[in-house]
């Protein structure tokens, strides 16, 4: 089941959300606004999670503040990669939440957290404990990016890859499993350590990797899984077909559910990242998704601590 609805991707990440078209978030903040309203009408009590920011900055957070996002959002989400992109040093995980908690009485989790395997196999499966010790009983929700490496031929979604350098290369080994599905040290790591964690995932449209996926999940006792049902997709031939496959086989985990990416037909510019030309057309993407896979009712969310 749907056990949270995530409104959007990183939005103060140039590569999920056009900072020109929107620069201080005035459209951002009226499309989740309409879309957290949407997802509460369908499912009351169904914890509503702002997208996950990179970087973390208390300052977003604050300016959504002021423009009353949180009157429609349950749960603030941050994202962190101190070992590859982040410059802050990964001992300094808790005062990073510690920094949200100081600007929202919202519960924090933290929704991307990994390491890549580009230097070093060794280093990820180092980075996995540590990271769960760092996070262990700081957040009640924390997924691990991700299981599987993406592949090299689909491309990272980023604004200027390869320009990027090596920043742009470790997009493709942030998994616990290889490519070719084979396992890295860190899956090992994961299943000494990473009890409690949960995994984000993305699956792509008829993704080759989804029934595998769900027997290493399984596998490895993950409970609390984040995945994405791309708005952009739901106009490719047979979309429906597409996320009823990809949420019946997800039906045995806690699922957050993403609703992220422009149709490049309904954006304001023709991006994936750009705010759409009509802010309620994504809410009622969130409300149509929501009456498909969600219940009709949930009970309010319990505080939990479960990276235990």
């Amino acid at each position: 089941m749907i056990e949270a609805a995530m409104i959007w991707n990183e939005p103060n990440n140039k590569s999920h959300w056009d900072p020109e078209i929107d620069p201080d978030f005035v459209l951002f903040a009226q499309m989740t606004k309409l879309a957290g309203q949407a997802i509460a009408a369908e499912c009351p009590g169904l914890p509503r999670v702002l997208g996950g920011m990179s970087p973390i900055d208390a300052g977003f957070v604050q300016n959504l503040e002021r423009k009353g996002v949180f009157e429609d959002v349950d749960v603030v989400a941050v994202h962190g990669f101190p070992l590859d992109w982040n410059l802050w040093q990964i001992d300094e995980w808790p005062a990073k939440v510690a920094e949200i908690k100081a600007v929202t009485n919202l519960p924090v989790w933290v929704s991307e957290v990994g390491v890549s395997s580009f230097g070093s196999e060794e280093v990820q499966a180092w980075g996995v404990g540590k990271t769960a010790s760092l996070l262990r009983g700081v957040v009640p929700r924390a997924h691990w990016y991700s299981l599987y490496d993406l592949p090299q031929a689909w491309g990272a979604t980023t604004r200027h890859r390869e320009a990027e350098g090596s920043s742009y290369y470790r997009h493709f080994y942030m998994g616990l499993l290889r490519e070719d599905g084979s396992a890295k040290p860190s899956l090992q790591a994961f299943a000494d350590h990473g009890e409690g964690m949960g995994i984000c995932q993305w699956f792509h449209y008829h993704d080759h990797r989804l029934d595998d996926a769900v027997a290493w999940l399984k596998r490895l006792g993950v409970r609390h899984l984040r995945t994405g049902l791309s708005w952009a997709d739901s106009f490719r031939p047979d979309a429906l077909g597409w996320f009823d496959r990809q949420m019946e086989a997800l039906a045995d985990f806690d699922v957050t559910v993403t609703f992220c990416f422009t149709p490049e037909h309904r954006g304001i510019a023709p991006h994936h990242t750009s705010a759409p030309q009509v802010p309620e057309e994504y809410a009622e993407f969130c409300a149509q998704m929501i009456r498909r896979y969600a219940p009709a009712r949930v009970a309010s969310m319990e505080p939990e601590v479960v990276v235990a």
